[in-house]
């Protein structure tokens, strides 16, 4: 044997020990990732205070408030972010060219909320959302919350068809590794039709609206198992929830309008 390929050998060695201990640091470092994210508890008392915080019920271990809030000491918390939609009036806080736009090079809104919706539909534009709600997400893991809701994942739906699902899910990923990134759980929020999905997603639970009301219950049981929150806006979609799934997963019933305790419009009933 030559002293050539000696040497040879003894370099390929090395590379591959020490391809195998970055491995082994990865791995660690997922574990390390994995431990530190919680999932919320299952059938669990739940209150949904994204329009404004107050002392939760008694009974609650679990709420969501808004990205600006502080969590609440003692419950799981979880982080509500508007990631495919501007806030209300809130479109000149964004670079023209992040709004979505039609043929004429309107804005384009989500009527129902008067809430122009971000234009995803590049890699280059999907990144550079990602970089401002991601900052939003680094706010509430800053602040204590232990997972993240990003809101209006279905926003494709309601675009003309001027987004996709594969827009939406390539966005998706780009907060899930965020969130996982600083030890945060992300919630799949609505979007039925894409719970299929959530593991190459990244999706790690579900906060579903009125799938009581609209019997999708089942669609993000088959995919999240018992780890799925239900808000439900009628005493209807109360009722039909709580018949086939209070045992089992955490189900609200509040206003429309998510109003805080003691405002004229708050309603909060559970099963």
């Amino acid at each position: 044997m030559s002293h050539l390929n000696t040497t040879s050998r003894r370099i390929t060695g090395v590379a591959v020990a020490v391809a195998a201990l970055a491995g082994a640091m990865i791995a660690q470092a997922a574990a390390t990732q994995a431990a530190a994210m919680a999932l919320p508890p299952t059938h669990a008392g739940f209150d949904y205070q994204i329009g404004g915080a107050y002392t939760p019920p008694a009974g609650v271990k679990v709420v969501t408030r808004d990205h600006t809030a502080s969590p609440a000491a003692g419950l799981y918390n979880i982080c509500y972010v508007n990631a495919f939609q501007a806030q209300p009036g809130a479109e000149g806080e964004w670079a023209p060219d992040l709004l979505l736009r039609d043929s004429a090079g309107n804005v384009v809104y989500d009527e129902d909320w008067g809430e122009a919706f971000l234009d995803i539909g590049t890699a280059a534009k999907r990144q550079r959302i990602a970089d401002r709600i991601g900052a939003q997400i680094d706010g509430c893991r800053d602040k204590g919350f232990q997972a993240v809701e990003p809101d209006n994942y279905d926003s494709y739906t309601r675009s003309g068809n001027r987004l996709t699902a594969n827009h939406a899910q390539a966005f998706i990923k780009l907060l899930s590794t965020r969130a996982h990134a600083d030890g945060l759980a992300i919630a799949q929020k609505n979007t039925p039709e894409l719970a299929g999905n959530r593991t190459a997603n990244g999706l790690d639970f579900a906060v579903a609206e009125e799938c009581g009301q609209y019997d999708e219950c089942g669609d993000y049981t088959s995919a999240f198992g018992n780890n799925v929150i239900v808000i439900e806006y009628t005493n209807a979609g109360r009722t039909k929830a709580c018949r086939g799934w209070g045992g089992t997963l955490s189900i609200v019933q509040r206003d429309l309008a998510v109003s805080p305790a003691g405002s004229s419009g708050y309603v909060r009933k559970t099963c």
